[in-house]
Protein backbone atom coordinates (compact mmCIF):
# COMPACT_ATOMS: atom_id res chain seq x y z
CA UNK A 1 0.00 0.00 0.00
CA UNK A 2 1.20 3.80 -1.04
CA UNK A 3 2.07 5.95 1.87
CA UNK A 4 1.99 8.76 -1.50
CA UNK A 5 0.05 11.69 -0.81
CA UNK A 6 -1.92 13.74 -3.55
CA UNK A 7 -1.56 17.01 -3.32
CA UNK A 8 -2.69 20.26 -5.60
CA UNK A 9 -2.28 24.00 -6.32
CA UNK A 10 -4.74 24.62 -2.94
CA UNK A 11 -2.78 21.64 -0.74
CA UNK A 12 0.48 22.32 -1.89
CA UNK A 13 1.81 25.07 0.57
CA UNK A 14 0.38 23.09 3.92
CA UNK A 15 1.40 19.79 2.87
CA UNK A 16 4.78 20.69 1.19
CA UNK A 17 5.69 24.25 2.46
CA UNK A 18 4.51 24.05 5.63
CA UNK A 19 5.33 20.50 6.62
CA UNK A 20 7.37 19.18 9.69
CA UNK A 21 9.21 16.60 7.77
CA UNK A 22 11.22 16.47 4.48
CA UNK A 23 9.41 16.59 1.80
CA UNK A 24 9.85 14.86 -2.19
CA UNK A 25 7.50 16.00 -4.44
CA UNK A 26 6.58 13.68 -7.70
CA UNK A 27 5.21 15.79 -10.37
CA UNK A 28 4.06 13.53 -12.87
CA UNK A 29 1.16 13.15 -15.71
CA UNK A 30 -1.07 10.37 -16.84
CA UNK A 31 0.29 10.28 -20.53
CA UNK A 32 3.98 10.44 -19.18
CA UNK A 33 5.67 6.87 -19.83
CA UNK A 34 8.61 7.56 -17.25
CA UNK A 35 6.58 8.60 -15.23
CA UNK A 36 4.49 5.44 -14.74
CA UNK A 37 8.07 4.21 -15.07
CA UNK A 38 9.13 5.50 -11.62
CA UNK A 39 5.54 5.51 -9.91
CA UNK A 40 6.37 1.96 -8.49
CA UNK A 41 9.86 3.11 -7.02
CA UNK A 42 8.13 6.23 -5.37
CA UNK A 43 5.33 4.23 -3.88
CA UNK A 44 8.03 1.38 -2.36
CA UNK A 45 10.38 4.45 -1.33
CA UNK A 46 6.96 6.13 0.45
CA UNK A 47 6.54 3.43 2.33
CA UNK A 48 9.95 2.60 3.20
CA UNK A 49 10.50 6.01 4.79
CA UNK A 50 7.11 6.97 5.97
CA UNK A 51 7.73 9.01 9.30
CA UNK A 52 10.49 10.16 8.41
CA UNK A 53 10.00 11.48 5.05
CA UNK A 54 6.65 12.68 3.34
CA UNK A 55 6.11 11.88 -0.44
CA UNK A 56 3.25 13.61 -2.68
CA UNK A 57 2.27 13.14 -5.74
CA UNK A 58 1.70 16.44 -7.95
CA UNK A 59 -0.52 16.00 -11.22
CA UNK A 60 1.38 17.87 -13.73
CA UNK A 61 -1.85 18.92 -15.81
CA UNK A 62 -4.17 19.59 -13.35
CA UNK A 63 -2.04 21.45 -11.13
CA UNK A 64 -0.53 24.57 -13.34
CA UNK A 65 -0.38 26.96 -10.78
CA UNK A 66 2.28 25.45 -8.67
CA UNK A 67 3.79 23.24 -12.27
CA UNK A 68 4.71 26.67 -13.18
CA UNK A 69 6.00 28.43 -10.01
CA UNK A 70 8.20 25.33 -8.67
CA UNK A 71 9.65 26.26 -12.78
CA UNK A 72 9.07 22.53 -13.93
CA UNK A 73 9.30 22.03 -17.53
CA UNK A 74 9.84 18.84 -18.27
CA UNK A 75 8.07 15.52 -16.28
CA UNK A 76 9.05 13.48 -14.06
CA UNK A 77 10.76 15.65 -11.47
CA UNK A 78 11.30 15.29 -8.13
CA UNK A 79 11.46 18.18 -6.00
CA UNK A 80 13.36 17.79 -2.55
CA UNK A 81 12.29 20.32 0.15
CA UNK A 82 13.43 20.84 3.59
CA UNK A 83 12.36 23.68 6.00
CA UNK A 84 9.86 24.74 3.17
CA UNK A 85 12.27 25.50 1.02
CA UNK A 86 13.13 23.32 -2.66
CA UNK A 87 17.27 22.51 -1.84
CA UNK A 88 17.65 19.98 -4.47
CA UNK A 89 15.97 18.39 -8.02
CA UNK A 90 15.63 14.94 -10.17
CA UNK A 91 14.29 15.45 -13.85
CA UNK A 92 13.57 12.73 -15.47
CA UNK A 93 13.09 8.96 -14.41
CA UNK A 94 15.77 7.60 -12.52
CA UNK A 95 16.88 3.99 -10.87
CA UNK A 96 15.61 3.05 -7.29
CA UNK A 97 19.31 3.89 -5.93
CA UNK A 98 19.80 7.61 -7.08
CA UNK A 99 16.40 8.14 -6.02
CA UNK A 100 17.09 6.57 -2.32
CA UNK A 101 20.14 8.65 -1.89
CA UNK A 102 18.61 11.62 -2.47
CA UNK A 103 16.28 11.03 0.05
CA UNK A 104 19.06 10.46 2.51
CA UNK A 105 20.73 13.33 1.51
CA UNK A 106 17.35 14.97 2.13
CA UNK A 107 17.63 13.46 6.00
CA UNK A 108 21.13 14.29 6.41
Amino acid sequence: MSATITVTDATFEGEVIQSDLPVVVDIWASWCGPCKQIAPIIDDLAAEYAGRVKIVKLDADANPETVTAAGVTSIPTLGFYRGGERVDLLIGAHPRPVIAGKIEELLA
